[in-house]
């Protein structure tokens, strides 16, 4: 009997590790404040050379949102849930401020280890510190190299008046002088070297630092770009050059390590890009932080050798933030909640076929009392749009006052994005009763939200933890 048994449990154990070993390697790869006319296929003049011979050679998302500001973003695609569901619909999370990603939703990374994922996150967390509760490690990554804050320099790991730099628990010292990206993918190279791709599937969660402010690079980057006559521009072009050229790194080391086979790769810009600080939207309308499209809308693509049967071409299909969730997991092979925000986009992304969704919510944010929903074709802007509500060409001069009879206008406002991509039309005059249904839709997800989280920050806790941000104080 013992033997029988014992051998039922070889046989169990071969099963798991088989359909373990069977599942793809996942790399969900983030930029921060990358715009949409910041990547070489939408821009020539960008030089993002890896990037886009992935972004062309796999499936090109043209149709693919995600929240005005990172924050909100970054919960969204980690938890399936959309912001006002989880109390981050306003603003971002600020270094003291006891504001964070309830820990009562489960994330990506703690699902993909129930089927037996090895998952590492490097780069930018920017959901939460103040208790441990609410850090990586502890919310489903195996390990952790990065910032739990929302910007910081590259080199010193500066975050306002505090250090801001980990390596899982503990406080990390990088290489002086050693620029972040560098340091992160050095860590990517480790963790794709020291893994077994035979034995045991692996996520990735990469968390870029580029292109957020401030505005670094090593200068050999820079100077590619001494034509660009824009100080800001010249930096941050050569930011996503840095980028590129760790991404085609990682890539090689994907391919030399025995992953190739069997990979999934996801790049998306968690917002729009920051006009203000060297990104570019045009043409669409508006800046990261706002409901237009050049807030919500970003560049990403999706890439596999083998998982795709439709390749090489632009899927303007809808996806949205929430909807990476439930798609990662189906794609390894897991079961979906059908009761949060997301909805699975594996079946569109492998074989081309219709969005999953015909309608998502940008926003609601009950502290500011703006909201957009778009539903088929048409969107719906209530309350004010946000700042910075133009169409910004490259190296143009920014106008803040410019169409402030629509921009500034807190009556709803109604788009054709099918028509006008560019939200040049407000169109609510004429269909009043499109504006009503949508106004309805509106008001019923109103009923299921959360109240804004919007605590005070804390003033003290710096000194209490030796200027170096720390969890233990919430």
């Amino acid at each position: 009997m013992e033997s029988v048994l014992y051998k039922l449990v070889i046989l169990l154990s071969y099963v798991v590790y088989i359909r373990a070993a069977s599942r793809p390697h996942i790399i969900f790869m983030v930029s921060d404040d990358l715009g949409w006319n910041d990547v070489g296929w939408h821009n020539s003049h960008i030089g993002s050379y890896y990037l886009t011979k992935f972004a062309r050679e796999g499936v090109t998302l043209n149709s693919s949102y995600m929240q005005p500001i990172c924050s909100p973003s970054r919960g969204s695609f980690l938890s399936g849930y959309y912001p006002f569901h989880t109390g981050l619909q306003h603003g971002i999370i600020s270094d003291s401020q006891p504001k964070y990603l309830p820990s009562n939703f489960t994330l990506l990374p703690e699902k993909l280890k129930e089927l037996g994922y090895a998952t590492h996150m490097v780069g930018k967390w920017h959901l939460g510190f103040c208790d441990w509760q609410y850090t990586p490690n502890h919310r489903g990554f195996d390990s952790f190299m990065g910032y739990y804050s929302g910007a910081e320099d590259y080199y010193t790991h500066q975050s306002g008046r505090g250090y801001d730099f980990r390596f899982n628990d503990d406080i990390h010292h990088a290489p002086a002088g050693e620029y972040s990206t560098e340091t992160y993918t050095k860590r990517l190279m480790d963790i794709i070297h020291q893994h077994d791709p035979q034995n045991q599937p692996l996520f990735l969660y990469v968390a870029y630092q580029n292109v957020h402010s401030p505005l670094q690079v090593p200068q050999h980057y820079e100077d590619l770009h001494s034509h660009i006559p824009n100080a800001n521009r010249r930096s941050f072009t050569g930011m996503v050059n840095a980028m590129d050229d760790s991404f085609g790194n990682i890539t090689a080391a994907l391919k030399a390590g025995g992953y190739w086979d069997n990979l999934l790769i996801i790049f998306t810009s968690d917002n729009g890009g920051a006009i203000t600080e060297g990104g570019n939207n045009w043409p669409l309308r508006g800046n990261k932080g706002t409901l237009w499209e050049g807030g919500t809308r970003v560049p990403g693509f999706v890439y596999s050798p083998t998982l795709l049967a439709k390749t090489g071409y632009t899927n303007s299909e809808m996806i949205h933030a929430v909807d990476w969730f439930p798609t990662i997991l189906t794609a390894a092979g897991g079961i979906t909640d059908h009761h949060m925000d997301g909805i699975s986009q594996w079946d569109m992304l492998q074989h081309g076929t219709h969005s999953a969704r015909t309608e998502f919510v940008y926003n609601i944010d009950d502290i500011s009392g703006n909201a957009a929903i778009r539903v088929g074709d048409y969107k719906l802007i209530t309350g004010n749009g946000g700042v910075r509500n133009d169409w910004y060409p490259v190296n143009g001069h920014i106008h803040h006052h410019h169409h402030t009879t629509t921009s500034g206008s807190t009556s709803p406002q109604l788009f054709n994005l099918r028509d006008d991509p560019t939200e040049h039309h407000d169109i609510s005059s004429q269909h009043p009763d499109i504006v009503s249904n949508l106004e309805a839709k509106l008001a019923n997800y109103r009923k299921t939200q959360m109240t804004a989280q919007n605590p005070d920050q804390i003033q003290h806790i710096l000194h209490q933890y030796n200027n170096v941000w720390t969890p233990g104080w919430c």
